[in-house]
């Protein structure tokens, strides 16, 4: 396998890193930090903004999108590079990776302009409103209700119902919400997908902290009562938010375990082996890190040539928890009392441990 790259990727390489050289956002002390997935404080808007500006948000995207039709090789080393200098493009991930791609792919033109590239220039936020109690990681079985009405109030969808575990809902502007349009269709089939302000009346928001951090006040319930959207928000066909929702979730799946691979390696290099167990952990560590750039390599590879190995993709995802667990596990083992610390910023390996059991 040739782990290598042609000259055109490392020019593509080289420009990158020569502009996150000259525009390196200040990393003084006292910067705000992100309270949510969707809380962008102004400085790190600035940043999100240059990006888009020079093309380097969204390399694939094109310029009008915040980047410059970069081959897939060519988005792979720009996440190298960010990886490498442990930068976030935006802090607003689903926004930005999610529901601004799935406007492009699957929205009006009026759509991409009115949402999705102020979301892309961190001029609002958006969450992803999937989940709900009783339907988790099952899409298919959730029971939020929309109904379209044409009368003297306009074309719109009510919606009324419930979502829960939803990232960032409280300081996001807009929800892209999966809703049931069609209840009578089979499960898959009567499932639509709406842009909800999240200022929209009847809209309620209740943010609650993570069982892996009392301090980690991300996740809401979010309450839909008679709450109307406009026809014109409706991202996609009328009953096909299935296919919005499988595409939405699969525009970052060909890179999803350079994330996996990146924190191994992290872990990896705060790693200080001493004994015979902290070796024979540390030694699965690299070992688990090496397998994951490897199989990931191969992947990519395969994709860039138009042959996308969904199945190895799969195992990439599975490989990449089961690995991140583990390697968090023998952190707190070798850490001895530390590890009995409670999560918190002051002791991160306690909350990633806990992040990537409950998260996966």
């Amino acid at each position: 396998m040739q782990l290598t790259f042609d000259a055109d990727v490392e020019a593509f390489r080289d420009e990158f890193i020569s502009f996150l050289d000259r525009n390196l956002p200040d990393q003084a002390a006292g910067m705000e930090r992100p309270r949510s997935c969707s809380h962008v404080p102004e400085w790190a808007r600035r940043w999100q903004r240059l990006l888009f500006d020079n093309g380097w948000l969204i390399p694939g995207n094109p310029p009008e999108f915040g980047g410059r039709n970069a081959s897939l090789l060519q988005q792979y080393v720009h996440l190298q590079e960010l990886a490498r200098r442990r930068l976030y493009r935006s802090f607003n991930p689903q926004g930005v990776g999610i529901i601004a791609e799935s406007l492009l792919s699957f929205g009006t033109p009026e759509q991409k302009r009115r949402w999705a590239v102020p979301i892309l220039r961190a001029e609002m936020t958006a969450s992803l409103g999937m989940s709900e109690p009783g339907a988790g990681s099952d899409l298919a079985s959730l029971k939020t209700r929309a109904v379209r009405y044409r009368d003297g109030e306009g074309d719109r969808f009510v919606v009324n119902g419930q979502k829960v575990w939803t990232s960032g809902a409280h300081d996001a502007d807009v929800l892209l919400t999966f809703v049931r349009t069609y209840p009578d269709a089979p499960k898959h089939k009567g499932i639509s997908a709406l842009l909800i302000p999240t200022d929209t009346p009847g809209v309620v928001r209740r943010p609650f902290a993570s069982v892996c951090d009392h301090d980690d006040v991300d996740f809401n319930e979010v309450f839909f009562t008679d709450a109307a959207a406009p026809a014109e928000n409706l991202v996609g066909e009328l009953n096909g938010g299935w296919r919005v929702a499988t595409g939405s979730l699969g525009h970052e799946r060909t890179m999803l375990w350079l994330g996996y691979a990146n924190l191994l390696g992290e872990l990896a290099t705060d790693f200080t082996p001493a004994g015979v167990l902290q070796r024979d952990h540390y030694a699965t560590l690299v070992m688990d890190t090496q397998a994951m750039r490897l199989l990931g390599s191969a992947t990519l590879a395969s994709a860039a040539r138009g042959q996308e190995d969904v199945p190895a993709q799969s195992v990439l995802k599975l490989l990449g928890s089961e690995a991140l667990q583990r390697a968090c596990e023998d952190a707190l083992d070798s850490a001895g009392g530390d590890g009995l610390v409670h999560p918190s910023i002051t002791a991160p390996i306690a909350a990633l441990n806990l992040d990537n059991h409950y998260g996966s």
